[in-house]
């Protein structure tokens, strides 16, 4: 009597693929201290680029009615070239910005170096990042700062009144041309609290604020260091 074989393998039924969990973007998560970690080591980052940039520019510039200028150009774009590729690195590894690399540099002599494109676009990067790298550094580290000191007062409000001699945490204190003092303390559990739960609403905007000032610096790793 003839039997039907068996399959050896059964098909398994289709389950549709699950789309990713989103990153935790709150205030003490890593992908915010990436953020946070980024903008910090932008600042020195973009003065020691600006620097590099205006100086050999500069020189290069002021000497090209010699030969001597066209080498100093070309080590600029060099230069510009390798802290790019070190942008690069700092965005995939900190921001998860993947991009491609840009056009090798063109072979031949000086005059072909100099039409570097993508070197001057590094160049040019340097540049117009210096400023906006300088503020969104001091606003991260004043939102970061004014945030967390706000937020955990009810932790050290006692301070003040046992060993400073102040009756709460001063928000101003000055006098005026005519002598009269005007100070403002935050004495009583109501006014603390109120303060702390400001502090709290810094603490969970800053890392959506600080994402929003990288965001300029992942367009512009995009439009000026990428292929």
């Amino acid at each position: 009597m003839a039997t039907a074989e068996l399959p050896t393998t059964c098909p398994l039924p289709h389950v549709p693929e699950q789309p990713a969990a989103p990153a935790r973007r709150g205030p003490l998560s890593s992908a915010a201290w990436r953020e946070y970690g980024y903008v910090f080591t932008s600042f020195p980052l973009a003065i020691a680029g600006f620097v590099l940039a205006v100086t050999l520019f500069s020189l290069g510039a002021g000497l090209a009615v010699t030969v001597l200028g066209f080498p100093v150009l070309v080590a600029l774009l060099a230069g510009a070239r390798g802290l790019g590729a070190g942008e690069r690195g700092r965005a995939a590894g900190m921001l998860g910005l993947r991009t491609k690399q840009p056009a090798p540099v063109p072979a031949g002599g000086i005059r072909a170096r100099l039409a570097d494109v993508a070197g001057w676009k590094a160049v040019l990067f340097q540049v117009v990042m210096f400023p906006w790298r300088v503020a969104s550094f001091v606003v991260t580290l004043t939102l970061l700062v004014t945030g967390w000191v706000v937020a955990l007062l009810p932790l050290y409000a006692w301070v003040f009144p046992t060993f400073v001699g102040w009756p709460g945490y001063q928000v101003f204190d000055w006098t005026d041309s005519a002598g009269v003092r005007h100070a403002y303390y935050l004495e009583s559990f109501w006014q603390i609290g109120a303060a702390s739960l400001v502090g709290i609403g810094l603490v969970l905007l800053t890392p959506v604020v600080v994402r929003g000032l990288n965001g300029v610096d992942r367009a512009a790793v995009r439009g000026l260091l990428a292929g």
